[in-house]
């Protein structure tokens, strides 16, 4: 049995934490970029990310002042009992006070056309509910900014496209990207089901561990074809060009319609946040 209030303090946790506590993986990776990297700017802005994160990490302070729009994904156990009120509600409850007591900037406006009011305190959040065997409750918290989202693209490419047209879908949407997504970057690709399924598997594969390969080997070839080709282009840390343009590509995969190549593209920035707990 879990109650929404836990829910509630889980997530308000998560906000802060994920906010100033950079993944093990991701620092690794920044630090490994370090070593590769083959221009002296690129170095220096590498070194920089890696002390402003150390700090923030410290010091309990946002490493970005874009604290992002709130994605949280829910692993709900179908013999897990939720008490006490709405799932929903709890989880947006756990985000408006995460971002309130924890001092971070609120970044989400009630209408997106005309008015643009902020709600003033980062809800609603964008959330996705799986259902999967067990009792158990796993949330993962993500802010992701909007300098890295307002990059990602989405393409319904003809099966006819095939490999190379993913290929040239995703160097077109990094090149267009330049250094707007603060690079280095991790470029999250996902491949089949359709128009709205094909973008939550990019993004869910922005959370994938840095470093982690595709289990089906075809996959996994291509996912380290493109870190190249991405890295070959020059871009660099910020933009201002040098080798380490990403720090991984991650491809997921499912099925699709006979008529369809749905690909989508998420590009996540070097603040590659993510926090996640279990409960029950």
């Amino acid at each position: 049995m879990i109650h929404v209030d836990e829910v509630t303090d889980a997530v308000a946790r998560l906000c802060v934490e994920a906010n100033s506590i950079l993944p093990d993986d991701v620092m690794a990776a920044l630090k490994k970029a370090v070593e590769i990297e083959e221009s002296e700017l690129g170095k220096n802005i590498l070194e920089e990310i890696i002390d402003n994160d150390t700090i923030a990490c410290s010091e309990g302070v946002p490493m970005c002042q874009d604290t992002g729009m709130t994605t949280v994904f829910i692993e709900l156990g179908q013999d897990a009992e939720i008490v006490g009120g709405s799932l929903i509600d709890a989880v947006n409850r756990g985000v408006s006070r995460g971002y309130r007591e924890g001092y971070l900037r609120k970044s989400v406006d009630k209408e997106p056309l005309f008015d643009r009011v902020n709600t003033g305190d980062n809800t609603p959040a964008i959330i996705h509910v799986d259902v999967v065997p067990g009792d158990k409750l796993h949330i993962e918290v993500a802010p992701k900014g909007a300098g890295s989202e307002n990059m990602c693209g989405l393409k319904m490419l003809k099966p006819a496209d095939g490999v190379e047209g993913l290929k040239r879908f995703v160097l077109d949407t990094v090149k267009n990207a330049g250094g707007n997504p603060c690079p280095p970057i991790i470029v999250g690709v996902g491949v089949g089901g359709n128009f709205e399924k094909v973008a939550l598997m990019a993004k869910k594969a922005l959370l994938r561990p840095i470093g982690s390969r595709n289990k089906d080997s075809r996959y996994a070839a291509l996912e380290e074809e493109l870190l190249k080709m991405i890295n070959d282009m020059g871009i660099g840390p910020q933009g201002l060009g040098g080798r380490v343009t990403a720090l991984d590509v991650h491809i997921d995969y499912m099925p699709a319609h006979i008529a369809s190549l749905p690909v989508a593209c998420a590009i996540q920035c070097h603040a590659a946040r993510y926090r996640e707990v279990t409960l029950g």
